[in-house]
C-alpha cells in the first residue's frame, strides 16, 4: 500500500492514553523464536480466539479478546500479531501470538466486522457496519489515523495483489466499493447481489466474494474493476478458500451455511462450474487452506468445532472443539 498524504487522513480525536484506546503492552523486544503452524478460530459467542497446533490438531490456548462478539481475524506477515474484530464492542483486539494474550484494544466504530492488513502490514483496515465506514489503524501506534465512508453496511474487505486498491462489500448497497489506497477515495461501485459478505484475494489476483443472502458467488477483476464472473453454488455462501485436488486446481472451496456443505468450484473465472460437493457439519462458515493447498480447515457455527479435510480425497482428518460460534478460521505458516 502507498502511504496516503497526511491531509487526506481524518485525525484521531482521542489519543492514546484516553478511554478509547487501551494499550496493555509495548510489544516484545529482541530476537524471537519462530512460531509453528497454527489454526486460529474467532469464537463470536465466546468472545475468544482458539489456538490449535496445525500439525497435531491439539489445542494450545484459548485467548480472551477482552471484548464482545469476536468475529474476524488477520495475522501479521511475521505471525507475531493477530488482529481480531469484535462486533459487540466496536473494537479491534491486538493479540501477541507468542505470549498468547490480548495486548491492545482500539475502538474503530459501531459493529466492526472485518479486518485486513495492508501489504506492508503498516495499517489494519477495519469495516464498521454501524457507521458505514472503514477505519485505518496504525499497527505501530495502535491509533486510528483515518476513516473512509465506503457505503451502507460494509461487511467484507480485501486488497488487490499490489495493494493499490481496497475492495469493500456493502450489504446495504448490494455492491462492492473500490477504494484507491493512495487517495482513500471510492472510485467505483460494482453491483454484485444480495448481502455480499466476506471477500478473498484469489491466487489469480482477482477478488472473489459470496452473496450470503442469496446463492451465488462472483469474481471481480482489478484490471478492469468489473464483475467478470458469477455462479450459483447453493444457499447462503459465506467464505472462500483455494486448494488443490491432486494436480487439479487451485479450486475455490465455498462454505454454504444454508446447505451444510462445501461447494468445490473450478478456479478459472471464465469457466466457473461446481465440480463436487463435500457434506459438512451444521452451518459451515469460516474456511482456510494450508499453503500447499492439500488441507482445508472449516469452522462450524452450530457444532462449535473446526473440521480438517484432505482435499485430495475429501476425507475428514480431524474434528477439533473450539469456542461457541466460530466464524473466522485462519491458519499460519
Amino acid at each position: 500500500m502507498r502511504v496516503p498524504p497526511l491531509h487526506l487522513l481524518v485525525p484521531l480525536l482521542i489519543l492514546a492514553g484516553c478511554s478509547e484506546l487501551a494499550q496493555f503492552a509495548d510489544g516484545l523486544k529482541g530476537p524471537q523464536q519462530a512460531i509453528g503452524p497454527r489454526i486460529y478460530a474467532a469464537n463470536e459467542s465466546s468472545n475468544t480466539v482458539s489456538v490449535i497446533d496445525a500439525q497435531t490438531y491439539q489445542p494450545i490456548a484459548t485467548i480472551d479478546t477482552k471484548n464482545v462478539s469476536t468475529h474476524d481475524l488477520a495475522l501479521s506477515r511475521d505471525g507475531s500479531r493477530l488482529y481480531a474484530t469484535n462486533m459487540g464492542s466496536g473494537r479491534l483486539s491486538v493479540i501477541d501470538t507468542r505470549g498468547l494474550e490480548t495486548i491492545a484494544s482500539i475502538y474503530t466504530g459501531k459493529r466492526c466486522h472485518v479486518v485486513a492488513l495492508t501489504n506492508d502490514n503498516h495499517y489494519a483496515w477495519v469495516a464498521n457496519i454501524g457507521d458505514n465506514t472503514v477505519s485505518i489503524v496504525d499497527t505501530a501506534t495502535y491509533r486510528v489515523v483515518g476513516t473512509i465512508a465506503t457505503g451502507k453496511g460494509p461487511t467484507g474487505l480485501a486488497f488487490s495483489r499490489d495493494g493499490s486498491f481496497a475492495y469493500v462489500s456493502n450489504q446495504g448497497d448490494k455492491a462492492v466499493a473500490v477504494v484507491d489506497t493512495a487517495t482513500l477515495k471510492v472510485i467505483k461501485t460494482i453491483p454484485v447481489g444480495e448481502n455480499p459478505h466476506f471477500l478473498t484475494l484469489g491466487p489469480d489476483g482477482r477478488i472473489w466474494g459470496g452473496n450470503s443472502g442469496g446463492k451465488d458467488i462472483y469474481v471481480i477483476d482489478p484490471a478492469t474493476q468489473t464483475k467478470v464472473a458469477t455462479l450459483e453454488v447453493g444457499a447462503n455462501p459465506q467464505q472462500i478458500a483455494f486448494a488443490y485436488k491432486g494436480m487439479v486446481g487451485p479450486n475455490a472451496y465455498v462454505t454454504l451455511s444454508g446447505a451444510d456443505q462445501i461447494a468445490v468450484v473450478s478456479g478459472e473465472p471464465g469457466t466457473l462450474r461446481v465440480l463436487e460437493r463435500i457434506p459438512t457439519g451444521a452451518k459451515p462458515n469460516g474456511i482456510w487452506a494450508n499453503p500447499e493447498g492439500t488441507r482445508i480447515y472449516v469452522g462450524h457455527e452450530a457444532g462449535n468445532e473446526i473440521r480438517v479435510y484432505d482435499t485430495g480425497t475429501n476425507a475428514l482428518l480431524s474434528t477439533v472443539p473450539v469456542g461457541k460460534k466460530p466464524i473466522r478460521v485462519l491458519v499460519s505458516g
